[in-house]
C-alpha cells in the first residue's frame, strides 16, 4: 500500500513536468536501452533513446499496459511497458504486470495536442501527416465508403439487366438473353476490377503497408 500511494502521489505531479524548472520524483526505471517513440507503437519516430537503469516520469500507460508515456531528461515520449519497472513492497517490478496494484493511470493518445505540445522543434514534426494515424483511418473510411458506392452501382446495374432478361427470355429472344448475360458478367467484373483498385492502392483498406 505504501509503494501505491508512492506511485500516486508521484503521478499526481504530472501537470507540474509541463512547467519550466518543475520536476517531479522518477516512479519507474527503465529495464534496458530502450527507444522514446513520438506515440505508442513502434512505427512512430524515435525521440531519444532511454539509458538501461534510468529513472524516469511515468505518467500512464495505454489500455493493457503494452505502451506507457513517460518524460526522461526533460524529453517526453512512449516506450514499450515491458522495457518499465517500477517499486512494488520495496522491489522493482515490471509495470504491465503491476500497473493495477500500483495505480498507474490508464490514458490514451490524442496525436495533434500531443505532439504540438512536445515535438514542434523536432524535424519529424513537418512530416506529421505522415505518422498521424488518424489520416490512415480517414482513408480507410473513404475507401469503404467507395467499395460501397460501387456496389450498390453495380447491383442496380444487374437488376436492371436481369429485368431485360426476363422480358427477352419471355419474348422468346435467346440471342439477346445471351447479349444480356455478358452485360451482366461484364458488369461483376468492372465492380471486382473497381474494388480491388480502391483496396489495393497506398493507403487502400487490404494493400495498407503495415
Amino acid at each position: 500500500m505504501k509503494s501505491a500511494k508512492s506511485f500516486v502521489a508521484a503521478a499526481a505531479l504530472v501537470s507540474a513536468m509541463a512547467v519550466p524548472g518543475v520536476a517531479a520524483a522518477a516512479n519507474a526505471y527503465a529495464t534496458g536501452n530502450v527507444n522514446l517513440r513520438a506515440g505508442p507503437g513502434t512505427n512512430y519516430p524515435v525521440v531519444v533513446t532511454v539509458n538501461v537503469g534510468a529513472p524516469v516520469n511515468l505518467h500512464g500507460c495505454l489500455s493493457g499496459y503494452n505502451w506507457c508515456d513517460i518524460s526522461w531528461g526533460g524529453t517526453r515520449g512512449w516506450v514499450s511497458g515491458n522495457f518499465l519497472e517500477t517499486v512494488y513492497n520495496d522491489r522493482r517490478v515490471l509495470v504491465p504486470a503491476y500497473a493495477t496494484r500500483v495505480d498507474v493511470p490508464v490514458i490514451s493518445f490524442s496525436f495533434g495536442s500531443y505532439w504540438d505540445n512536445n515535438y514542434r522543434g523536432r524535424s519529424f514534426y513537418r512530416d506529421r501527416d505522415r505518422w498521424d494515424n488518424r489520416r490512415d483511418r480517414r482513408e480507410v473510411r473513404q475507401d469503404r465508403n467507395r467499395i460501397e458506392n460501387a456496389r450498390e452501382r453495380f447491383q442496380d446495374r444487374r437488376e436492371n439487366i436481369n429485368e431485360r432478361i426476363e422480358n427477352a427470355r419471355e419474348n422468346g429472344n435467346r440471342e439477346r438473353v445471351r447479349e444480356l448475360r455478358n452485360r451482366r458478367q461484364e458488369a461483376r467484373e468492372n465492380f471486382r476490377d473497381r474494388r480491388e483498385n480502391i483496396t489495393c492502392q497506398p493507403g487502400g483498406v487490404r494493400c495498407n503497408p503495415s
